[in-house]
């Protein structure tokens, strides 16, 4: 079987800064306050039983696989061109009106990549249900997305950088 080729993760500038800002924070300070609680942890005696110890060691391999993360996500990544977003039709980084056809509910959602997806901020996956369904589409199109509650239908009434 051959090997997934790794795809090339698009960053908006937020999204770059947001990863680069983490992982400094990582790499900096949140790493040396779990070594300190690691040092006092050991400086009390007996670690076999001490549970100090085994939530610092817990955090430092949770920080420790998210530096990892970071720096694989970041290796693969470039950084979205103002050009490349497109407003007639709906792309990477366009934010996008949409409109429930049942309710006539409008909403307002951004297309990212997946690890900048924050869906209470409004910025959908391009690998999520909606985000396939309204990549590539053009204004006045309406697309069906199936979703646990059956299949909804979006009108995309604008797009826009």
């Amino acid at each position: 079987m051959a090997e997934r080729e790794e795809r090339e993760i698009i960053l908006t500038k937020e999204g770059l800064e947001k990863l680069e800002t983490e992982l400094e924070i990582l790499k900096s300070s949140r790493r040396e306050e779990v070594a300190e609680r690691i040092k006092q942890a050991i400086a009390f005696g007996d670690i076999s039983e001490n549970s100090e110890y085994e939530d610092a060691k817990n955090e430092q391999a949770f920080i420790e696989g998210r530096i990892f993360t970071l720096e694989q996500t970041l290796k693969k990544s470039r950084l979205m061109e103002d050009a490349e977003i497109r407003t007639d039709v709906v792309s990477l980084g366009s934010r996008v009106k949409l409109k429930e056809m049942k309710s006539g509910r409008e909403v307002n959602v951004t297309l990212v990549s997946s690890v900048e997806s924050k869906l209470k901020d409004g910025k959908i996956s391009d690998e999520s249900p909606v985000g396939k369904a309204i990549m590539g589409k053009t204004i006045k199109t309406v697309v069906s997305v199936e979703a646990p509650a059956g299949i909804i239908k979006y009108k995309i009434i604008k797009v826009e950088k």
